[in-house]
């Protein structure tokens, strides 16, 4: 069958457009997949990269952590350092001593070391009350605090004093390992001291509202005990923002130094708000401001402004009082080339010849 002219020159252009068609899908496959090769490259080599820095960056923290110890040891060799320990001086990142000369040109952020750099934050375990050495008065101040129905109070606060105690006797309205075995997912009641803040979770009573605060996004990842036919009002818990976990710290010496505490643990304590506030400003001196030069720290606990002339009332405010830290958690961040990493580490002071790396982990 013999074609016009006109039909083969408009079959070549048709066949030409498809073959065009072809070739154009052939590139967009061929660049989708050097795209995707590329980025598969890339992506492997940032891991590549990351892995290296990871190494390295563990030992920028472990020179953080080593920094913290040099601070915290010097510190106190200084004259303000052998008196107490307050957030003036140096490791809480205050100005510091005048006549350390040791600490002078020290500085707590930005340091240089290698490819990268890393910042330190010290921050004492004491400014906060020992959950293992809380009594009744202030637990149940705490979860007053934390507007906890009164009618909870009994239950919680007698069943931390069960998880806390050495024998498997429940208190009138706690719980021991007999009540928890009966739980769809059972286990045994600690019966000894509270290594981390996080058990809490696990006892009688505590729910991730109280724990973290309502406020906190972490209620919505943990669900709450309770024991078999246990009564729960957790829609009626208003909104709230501090919890055990901002109260409470689980590795501590057994009081609470005064020079750094915040009003919340003076609250704790039994002092009115009012006093609490009283009590800081005093302690932070003319500018108001904790950490500058004209701080006010106390030197003894029986400066504490108690307004009671009652020596009973002084004695036990002041018995949960010191004017010294031993026990410090360092935060490293360290950088390389915008990776960052975090690092927690706990330091136990004993002296200024001992301070021991409790653990140190990343975070």
């Amino acid at each position: 069958m013999n074609l016009s002219p006109t039909t083969l020159r408009a079959r070549r252009r048709q066949e030409s457009g498809i073959a065009l068609i072809l070739v154009m899908g052939a590139i967009i496959v061929l660049t989708a997949l050097v795209g995707g090769f590329t980025y598969s490259m890339k992506v492997e080599a940032r891991l590549a990269q990351n892995y290296h820095n990871d190494a390295e960056m563990e030992w920028m923290a472990r020179s953080g952590v080593e920094l913290a110890r040099f601070v915290l040891s010097q510190e106190l060799q200084s004259p303000e350092g052998r008196m107490y320990d307050s957030l003036n001086q140096k490791w809480a990142g205050g100005v510091g001593s005048m006549t350390n000369e040791a600490l002078a040109g020290i500085s707590l952020t930005d340091n240089e070391i290698g490819s990268g750099r890393f910042s330190i934050k010290i921050t004492d375990q004491e400014r906060r009350f020992n959950i293992n050495n809380a009594d009744r008065f202030v637990l149940g101040h705490a979860l007053t605090m934390i507007n906890v129905d009164a009618s909870q109070h009994s239950t919680i606060i007698d069943s931390i004093l069960d998880w806390r105690d050495p024998d498997d006797d429940a208190g009138l309205n706690g719980a021991e390992s007999d009540s928890y075995l009966r739980l769809e997912t059972p286990y045994y009641a600690k019966n000894g001291p509270i290594d981390d803040m996080a058990e809490l979770l696990l006892v009688n009573g505590m729910t991730p509202e109280i724990y973290w605060g309502s406020g906190s996004t972490n209620v919505l990842q943990d669900q709450p005990v309770a024991l078999p036919g246990a009564q729960r009002h957790l829609d009626e818990m208003p909104y709230i923002t501090t919890g055990f976990h901002d109260l409470f710290t689980a590795v501590s010496a057994p009081q609470v130094n005064i020079n750094t505490c915040s009003a919340e643990t003076l609250e704790l304590a039994g002092l009115d708000p009012i006093v609490a506030q009283f009590v800081l400003e005093a302690r932070r001196g003319p500018d108001g401001a904790d950490g500058t030069e004209d701080d006010m720290p106390f030197r003894t606990v029986a400066q504490i402004p108690i307004p009671s002339d009652d020596p009973q009332i002084r004695q036990q405010i002041q018995q949960y009082f010191t004017i010294r830290s031993r026990t410090f958690e360092v935060i490293v961040t360290c950088d390389i080339g915008g990776y960052k990493r975090e690092y927690r580490a706990l330091l136990d002071r004993r002296s200024a010849r001992d301070v021991t790396v409790l653990f140190l982990h990343g975070l």
